[in-house]
């Protein structure tokens, strides 16, 4: 297996159990469920708002296609 499938599965693993943190944490789990899915929040958060910028041409303008 090559290190980029094994870094990729790691990845899904992780966003994985951070959906299932925000769940439980919905469903008034344990007080460090909560922080859990709150930085899984925020880290959702900060990626769609890096995906907006890169959508509204936050670079130079400069594509190599």
């Amino acid at each position: 297996m090559s290190m980029m499938v094994l870094l990729l599965c790691m990845g899904v693993l992780i966003a994985a159990a951070g959906l299932g943190a925000v769940v439980w944490a919905a469903r008034g789990g344990p007080r460090w469920v909560h922080g859990v899915a709150k930085a899984t929040t925020a880290a959702a958060e900060l990626a769609a708002s890096a995906t907006k910028m890169s959508r509204r041409g936050g670079g130079n303008g400069n594509t190599t296609d």
